[in-house]
């Protein structure tokens, strides 16, 4: 097997998979952007991240269950806003995005 340098390797110009993962990662930061834009400050910083399913769903992860809740009652503003990228969004779920502490 060849040896190829670090440098090539995350090079997403030689490297297809990994170009299509940054992609993604920047697509899906646009769209937590876009969707904060749409909310009032408090609640867009309590997005974490987001996702646009296949199947049309808009699926946003939030920092704690307390803001999951405040923002399912702002399901069609960000279903709205996610529309902006001209992606096909038919429904939004929010969940809490889980995080592990060292203790």
């Amino acid at each position: 097997m060849p040896i190829k340098r670090l440098e090539s390797l995350l090079n997403p110009n030689n490297n297809e998979e990994l170009g299509d993962i940054i992609r993604h990662a920047r697509e899906m930061g646009d769209l937590v952007q876009i969707l904060q834009k749409s909310l009032p400050a408090d609640e867009a910083n309590s997005i974490v991240a987001a996702n646009i399913r296949d199947d049309s769903r808009l699926i946003v992860l939030v920092s704690s269950s307390a803001w999951a809740s405040r923002l399912r009652f702002e399901s069609g503003t960000l279903i709205a806003a996610a529309r902006e990228t001209d992606s096909k969004v038919d429904a939004c779920e929010i969940r809490v995005c889980r995080t592990t502490t060292d203790s």
